[in-house]
């Protein structure tokens, strides 16, 4: 008896573990916005966390760090642009909501044609690992376009599936280096890298990969609630944390149940460490457009009715 008690205690133990290890990854991000112009932008990071501004529209912050306003091709009009961090931590993701909340009360707002783009790096992170994190994602990816709230559009430009060819020379390679994970993407070893290749509209962008050494992550709706952006974040560290951790993955696709989805993505965020109250908050905005219960597959079980008394 004294077996049972003990294995929770034991997979808390691990989730703690796991949940360390996540906070060690970097990570940029890459925020497109309307309504306020590029020195607006400016001036409202500059609001948030101080420093200087240059005549580039970019902020250096009280702590030495450079936040870029650029032009981004996806938005029309003056009065738009992207905000792109630098390399942040994960201590760092209480700026970077300060952030998030000063664009927004300076006017600028989140647009359907926008997106969140999320960078994350770390020298571990190798071809092993990137090969399972792709299996990982294949394997949940329509249950992860329902909880994001992908719209179509977004999933059929900007942000596509998972390459299944891509997917098939990975499974079939077993990338261990750098030139064999390149094969499979491009489907050619002596492929040329560029920014710009077709290939960075996914999901997972692995051309970015290629280009600057980080995973890019482009499923993200555009929002500036400093909370969904939080979630967004933790989820993505946490992805990459569970496959750098795991010695294999499955791509098996797996189906989506609308009336359980709600469970279903619980139990993946919980695998994937996020666990706690660090992560609760996370847990809520990643699970809110799900359909089901959080706490039973099936639904509540119906009460059973109370005995009659005994006359």
């Amino acid at each position: 008896m004294s077996a049972h008690p003990a294995a929770p205690e034991r997979r808390q133990a691990t989730g703690r573990r796991d949940t360390h290890a996540m906070m060690n990854l970097n990570f940029g991000i890459e925020l497109e916005t309307v309504g306020l112009d590029h020195a607006g932008l400016a001036r409202a990071i500059q609001g948030a966390l101080g420093g200087t501004v240059d005549d580039r529209h970019r902020v250096i912050d009280g702590k030495g760090r450079t936040w870029c306003v650029v032009h981004d091709g996806s938005l029309e009009g003056a009065f738009s642009g992207e905000v792109v961090s630098p390399v942040l931590a994960y201590e760092d993701i209480d700026d970077l909501q300060q952030v998030v909340r000063a664009l927004r009360h300076a006017g600028a707002r989140a647009h359907a044609s926008a997106g969140i783009h999320i960078h994350v790096s770390h020298p571990d992170l190798d071809a092993g690992a990137i090969g399972r994190l792709l299996k990982m994602v294949h394997k949940q990816e329509e249950l992860i376009h329902h909880a994001l709230g992908i719209r179509e559009q977004r999933l059929q430009r900007y942000c596509k599936p998972v390459d299944a060819e891509v997917l098939r020379r990975i499974e079939a390679a077993r990338p261990k280096s750098a030139e064999d994970l390149k094969a499979a993407w491009y489907g050619s070893r002596n492929a040329r890298v560029c920014r710009y290749d077709c290939s960075r509209y996914r999901g997972v962008n692995l051309n970015s990969w290629f280009y600057r050494k980080t995973i890019e992550f482009r499923y993200f709706e555009s929002t500036l609630h400093a909370g969904e952006v939080k979630a967004y974040v933790q989820f993505v560290l946490a992805l990459v944390q569970a496959a750098m951790k795991a010695k294999a993955a499955s791509s098996k696709r797996r189906e989506f149940q609308p009336a359980s989805a709600r469970y279903d993505f619980r139990v993946f965020l919980l695998r994937l460490g996020l666990i706690g109250p660090e992560f609760k908050t996370a847990r809520m905005h990643l699970m809110k457009r799900l359909e089901g219960s959080a706490a039973w597959k099936h639904g509540r079980p119906e009460a059973k009715p109370a005995p009659e008394a005994a006359p």
